[in-house]
């Protein structure tokens, strides 16, 4: 019997009708025991048994993991990052990579508008201090007065432009790979983004070209009550620099939902002007149903394309 391995933490295999047409062509389907992401060893263990396809979640799927894998065919990515996959490996194994980059798209644009807003607002500092007996007259600030520099203008980054210009905030972008902005969003260098946003926002995949592209040097170059929104990947953020940053009041506040090292337990937990989610960016339950069902479907396609079913 062909196997197909969901590596997710979580997946809704009853309410799936491509996964539910697998299952009835033959297919067994083997899912994470663990309920987290998996370490590069456990992927390889969960592929043992001939499985020929893959819906992945965001552990790191190596040249490794394909040599110790060999029937495996098609890799759906239940999420629009592949910085997790060898892609030439890959390829050179003879295996299809897919992805649904627009399923979550908007429920992690909203969580960035929900993270810029609480901030702003200061809610969760006010929050605690009310549960605490006190009853702080604490003024915020507006998004409306707002510049929001947006790094990445793919399907995540624009709509996050967008809900912003409805709150009738500035938005300025930096994109190397877009020519022509939206309407409303003024392009320019990373370098002047940095100084002109008041709020920074990450929605770029990562690459190795821009591992910690948000470094000491560039929290020095933020303005005072800048706010880092990062939402994208892990690497992206030198943790420990932002971390300085935020002690030091060189920037305002943070919220990060991805870590270099996640379950994440660095020196973020100690400053008191942050957000730390834990990787919920997608983890809503309507684009949750959408993205699933689109990996699912793409596996489907992809199995036939190959020829294994």
């Amino acid at each position: 019997m062909n196997t197909l391995v969901i590596s997710t933490s979580s997946f809704d295999t009853d309410n799936n009708p491509p996964l539910q047409h697998l299952q009835k062509s033959g297919m067994s389907i083997v899912t994470n025991p663990h309920r987290r992401k998996l370490a590069e060893d456990e992927i390889i263990a969960l592929l043992q048994g001939g499985a020929i396809g893959l819906i992945a979640g965001i552990e790191p799927l190596t040249r490794r993991v394909f040599e110790a894998a060999p029937q495996l065919r098609v890799i759906s990515r239940c999420g629009a990052g592949l910085d997790s996959v060898d892609l030439a490996a890959a390829k050179q194994h003879g295996i299809t990579v897919l992805n649904t980059p627009e399923a979550p798209a908007q429920a992690v644009a909203e969580l960035t508008l929900a993270y810029i807003l609480t901030l702003l607002r200061q809610i969760s500092t006010i929050d605690t201090a009310v549960r605490n007996g006190e009853w702080p007259r604490t003024q915020g600030r507006l998004l409306a007065a707002q510049t929001v520099g947006v790094i990445g203008l793919g399907h995540i980054g624009r709509r996050v432009a967008r809900l912003c210009q409805a709150f009738e905030a500035t938005v300025i972008a930096h994109d190397p790979f877009v020519q022509q902005a939206p309407d409303g969003i003024t392009l320019m260098p990373l370098p002047q983004l940095l100084a002109s946003a008041d709020i920074v926002t990450l929605h770029v995949p990562y690459s190795t070209e821009l591992h910690h592209l948000l470094d000491a040097k560039a929290f020095a170059a933020m303005k005072p009550e800048a706010i880092v929104i990062n939402a994208a990947r892990g690497g992206l953020v030198d943790e420990a620099a932002l971390a300085t940053a935020l002690t030091t009041d060189t920037i305002a506040a943070a919220a990060l939902d991805v870590f270099e090292q996640e379950p994440y337990h660095g020196p973020l937990t100690a400053c008191h002007n942050t957000i730390l989610t834990s990787h919920i960016g997608s983890l809503a339950r309507e684009s949750r149903q959408r993205m699933e069902i689109e990996a699912a479907e793409n596996l489907l396609q992809g199995l036939r394309q190959n020829g294994l079913i």
